[in-house]
């Protein structure tokens, strides 16, 4: 029954939210326009429900100077100021919600994560893929980028395990609480998470 009853919830805020953030997201993306050089946007496939592949889409907060060899800068020195900003706030995330309105997306689930990392889940981490990924998770709101790969897929897993409103419920409000103190948005020095390594877990 619950499953029904998020779905509707599902909806029914991204519809709200988005609505009412409507002037802000035209700002956002007019700015990330001219910082990006057009490029406003970070459109990405990544698997879903069930393994379900979809376009993710999000705020770009990095712009894609290459090298003299003509590969893409690192992370670190990509990301613009006004990048930093979207991501520290969590603004980056806030394309996400026509994903929800789609149905490829929750409001809360494990984070969609790269395509490439199907192949390297064990069984137990594969459970994050039995219901839709989600803006903000149970790992987010438990060390999100700051916390290992190993750790992160347990926090997901036993999301899976558990979902219930009142779970939801707790991991929206303490979402609010991460975002206002702009904690753990980078892994231990690094701009971005690191990639997932196949049986990294062994070596925790």
């Amino acid at each position: 029954m619950y499953p029904i009853i998020k779905r509707l919830l599902d909806f029914l805020v991204a519809f709200t939210v988005l609505l009412l953030a409507l002037p802000l997201l035209v700002v956002i993306t007019l700015t990330l326009y001219v910082v990006n050089q057009g490029k406003p946007f970070f459109i990405q496939h990544r698997p879903g429900k069930n393994e379900r592949i979809f376009k993710i889409i999000k705020f770009k907060s990095m712009n894609d100077k290459k090298g003299p060899d003509g590969i893409l800068l690192p992370d670190g020195e990509r990301i613009t100021k006004f990048g930093k900003f979207v991501r520290k706030s969590s603004l980056d995330e806030l394309p996400q919600l026509w994903n929800v309105l789609k149905g490829d997306m929750s409001l809360i689930g494990p984070r969609p994560l790269l395509i490439s990392y199907l192949s390297r889940y064990n069984q137990e981490q594969r459970k994050r893929h039995k219901v839709r990924p989600g803006i903000t998770g149970w790992a987010q709101v438990n060390g999100r980028n700051a916390i290992s790969w190993k750790k992160k897929f347990e926090y997901d897993v036993w999301y899976v395990e558990h979902i219930s409103l009142k779970l939801d419920v707790k991991i929206f409000f303490n979402t609010f609480k991460k975002v206002f103190k702009g904690a753990d948005i980078s892994a231990s020095n690094n701009a971005t998470m690191q990639e997932f390594i196949k049986n990294e877990q062994q070596n925790q």
